[in-house]
Order: C-alpha cells, then structure tokens, then sequence
C-alpha cells in the first residue's frame, strides 16, 4: 500500500471531510501551471515546445491544402 509516512501527510491535508480526493486539486493545477511555464521559458538551442508545435501545425496545413482541397474542390464544381 502507501508508505507510512506518506499516508500520514495525507491524511493531515486539511479539508478531507468536505472536499473528499478533490482537495489536492490544488496541488495538480499548480503542477500544470508550472508544466506550462517550462514549455514555454524552457529553450533547448534555439527551439521550445511551442515553436515545434507552430512548424507542426503549419506543415499539418500545408499537407491539407496541397493534398486534400483540390479534391474537394472539383466535387463542389460538379
């Protein structure tokens, strides 16, 4: 099961007879404000998340239009 000493931090997290599991809700929003935070301030060379999801994005477009317009074009002209 759990640790010893951590069932012991958790049973001490106030709130557990009205929040129930949802007060270490908290702790998780926390965490992902944080995740963010490093994808976006965190650079490895010249690249971060946020510029590899931007090329992604725009070779994801540009594969739309190449490949899947044209044909649906020539069925709105019919």
């Amino acid at each position: 099961m759990l640790l010893p000493w951590l069932a012991k931090v958790l049973d001490k997290w106030p709130g557990k007879k009205i929040f129930g599991v949802y007060r270490f809700l908290p702790v998780f929003v926390l965490f992902g404000a944080g995740l963010e935070f490093s994808m976006i301030n965190w650079h490895v060379g010249e690249t971060n998340f946020y510029n590899t999801y931007k090329k992604r994005e725009a070779e994801n477009l540009v594969k739309y239009v190449l490949y899947e317009e044209p044909a649906d074009s020539l069925t709105q002209n019919q």
